[in-house]
């Protein structure tokens, strides 16, 4: 039997998280948000900064920020500056300002106890914690839309002029707001929005040749030398481009086919296993999606997967998935959440294109409610929910 030989050189360089040493085409940003935030490196304690990073999916917005937080740590650690880079995924935290306040705290003192304080209380603690430090932080709120939808102007606005209240004292705290599109902020009064809207870098969908510039920086460190032939760089870089010059879709598509060339052990990435790829893949939710998602919504969301898994049907019944979701919360040892519960869980995922519901008309039995997924494989969802709660199961 003749050895297995991977394309693959590191395909954890094609994950959702890796942050790659270059970023094409976004040169000139990351040049201006260091302009941004010279000051941090020499006079930390003098001023405070606030920039927004705008821009649509897969443009790059994330790896920006997160470039620029591992760069900028780097060279205050070498002049020796105390300087923290934070990011938070605001989605993750549900758009709470209580949560997202009490995971920065944590940064800093992991133990922080997680009851027995309001959002307001925790704001004075943060700054009392980084003083407390002697540290400057530059808090990057990724997914920023999701706090503005939540709490809204109030909230926002003690946030970000939280330091306008410590006249003639250190500056400590600077940020860097990530959201899809300004107009997000027309929710919020004009005071909040004119703390935000000072510096912008707004970002634009990639191109087909910027796109392909982007697979092909990224090969040489997740693929072996020959295993991705130049025309399925292009293939990809044009799949991408017709999701709206995702870059991520295109790396995750990327990540995939590598995957089917590995099943088939093939020696490169053909065509053919793109167009397998990305008949496979899940269109309507991304990777870094799922594990934004609380625990209930993802034993929710994997019964109904299995559901449609096993009876091959194009429509279950909410009492079904209900029903389902019982057997999956007695498999992981917890107790269900309510109807009422289950039903909002169904609109976020209908928000995130994840499922669709429709009421049916009032007969002798009452309203029906009926719930598919008309643009994800039942299978695919199942296995990624799966790996997520395995994966957490073992931390915990």
């Amino acid at each position: 039997m003749a050895l297995h030989h991977s394309v693959f050189r590191d395909e954890t360089k094609l994950d959702i998280n890796y942050v790659p040493n270059r970023l094409p085409h976004r040169e000139g940003q990351l040049r201006l948000l260091k302009e941004f935030f010279s000051f941090a490196l020499q006079s930390p304690e003098k001023m405070a900064q606030r920039v927004m990073i705008a821009g649509d999916v897969g443009t790059g917005k994330t790896a920006l920020s997160q470039r620029f937080g591992t760069d900028i740590t780097h060279e205050a650690l070498t002049r020796g500056v105390r300087l923290r880079y934070v990011h938070v995924n605001c989605r993750e935290y549900r758009g709470s300002l209580f949560l997202i306040l009490q995971h920065v705290i944590s940064v800093f003192h992991p133990n922080f106890p997680k009851r027995g304080y309001s959002a307001e209380e925790l704001l004075d603690m943060l700054i009392q914690v980084l003083d407390e430090e002697n540290t400057h932080t530059i808090l990057s709120l990724d997914e920023f839309d999701s706090l503005v939808e939540k709490e809204g102007s109030e909230a926002v606005y003690k946030l970000t002029r939280l330091q306008e209240m410590r006249q003639n004292k250190a500056q400590r705290l600077s940020f860097i707001n990530i959201l899809r599109s300004p107009e997000m902020l027309g929710h919020l009064d004009a005071s909040t929005r004119s703390t935000l809207q000072s510096n912008v870098i707004n970002l634009q969908k990639y191109s087909r040749c910027e796109l392909s510039d982007i697979l092909s920086d990224r090969i040489p460190v997740a693929f072996n030398p020959f295993a991705v032939p130049s025309e399925t760089v292009e293939l990809v870089s044009e799949l991408a481009f017709s999701e709206s010059g995702n870059a991520r879709f295109g790396i995750e598509l990327l990540w995939r086919a590598g995957k089917y060339a590995d099943a088939e052990n093939l020696q490169a990435l053909t065509p053919e296993c793109v167009r397998k790829a990305a008949s496979s893949i899940i269109p309507a939710v991304r990777k870094d999606e799922l594990p934004t998602l609380v625990l209930h919504e993802k034993l929710f969301l994997l019964a109904i997967a299995r559901l449609f898994v096993q009876s091959q049907k194009a429509v279950i019944s909410l009492a079904e998935a209900e029903r389902a979701y019982s057997v999956v919360c007695e498999e992981f040892s917890v107790s269900p959440n309510s109807h009422t519960q289950l039903w909002k869980y169904l609109k976020d995922f209908s928000k995130l294109g994840i499922t669709e519901t429709e009421v049916a008309g009032t007969g002798s039995r009452g309203r029906s409610t009926g719930i598919s997924l008309p643009r994800i494989s039942a299978e695919e969802l199942e296995r990624e929910l799966r790996t997520l709660l395995d994966q957490e199961s073992k931390k915990t």
